[in-house]
């Protein structure tokens, strides 16, 4: 029991480590990060702060998975490849989406950033529908009731793009996801929907509570070249 204590307690302290580094990398990119940049700049620029915070060390410490910088209706997963020259635009929605390790305690988590404030109620509908999230997760809690408190918050706002009203719907079939040391998806999906899983979180779990807004139809599919694979 002690052994066991002491192992959790230890992977909690890898996990604070590597959330501050996160989060300190999340502030250094808002501090830079403008219209005119190419997409490729913006990931290298993050990933050269990212490694130098978190000391990286091969597997030992470091980035957690490629940094993905998806625009406006490609949802997530997408980073540009070499030869890419695409630039963020002032009415782009960009998702940086980057993660940090130590000793296998991988951290996954995601801002948005849009420059014309005429998106701001959407970035508050999935901030607020995260921090929800966040707040129904729990020891025993099933994972039907995170994703209906989430999609409850979520389609409770509205965005108005040039003129035209829009409600915010959750992105049906993206969710959250349970974390096992070096394993980025451990084989528990969060919903940001009510999906009837009854499945349970458990203690010493560690998730990602991941939600996506949308004004189009809740839903996405697999398209464009691939820049992010999985072993």
């Amino acid at each position: 029991k002690r052994l066991m204590e002491t192992t959790i307690e230890q992977a909690l302290e890898d996990a604070r480590w590597a959330a501050e580094c996160h989060r300190q990398v999340r502030q250094n990119v808002q501090s830079w990060i403008r219209p005119g940049m190419r997409m490729i700049d913006i990931c290298e620029r993050l990933e050269e702060m990212n490694r130098f915070l978190v000391q990286e060390d091969g597997l030992n410490r470091g980035i957690a998975f490629p940094t993905g910088c998806s625009l406006n209706h490609v949802a997530a997963h997408w980073t540009p490849n070499g030869g890419d020259e695409t630039v963020l635009g002032e009415r782009d929605v960009c998702k940086i989406d980057f993660g940090t390790q130590i000793n296998g305690r991988i951290i996954d988590c995601a801002f948005t950033v849009a420059f014309d404030p005429m998106f701001d109620p959407l970035l508050m509908a999935v901030k607020d529908a995260t921090n929800t999230g966040i707040k129904t997760a729990g020891i025993d809690v099933r994972l039907n009731d995170v994703g209906e408190a989430i999609q409850e918050v979520m389609e409770s706002y509205e965005v108005e793009i040039d003129g035209t009203t829009y409600a915010v719907k959750c992105v049906r079939n993206l969710n959250g996801h349970s974390i096992d040391p070096y394993r980025i998806h451990a084989g528990k999906s969060v919903p940001s929907v009510a999906n009837g899983d009854m499945t349970k979180m458990e203690e010493n779990e560690f998730y990602a509570i991941e939600t996506f807004g949308t004004t189009g139809k809740g839903w996405v599919n697999e398209d464009l070249e691939c820049s992010h694979y999985m072993r």
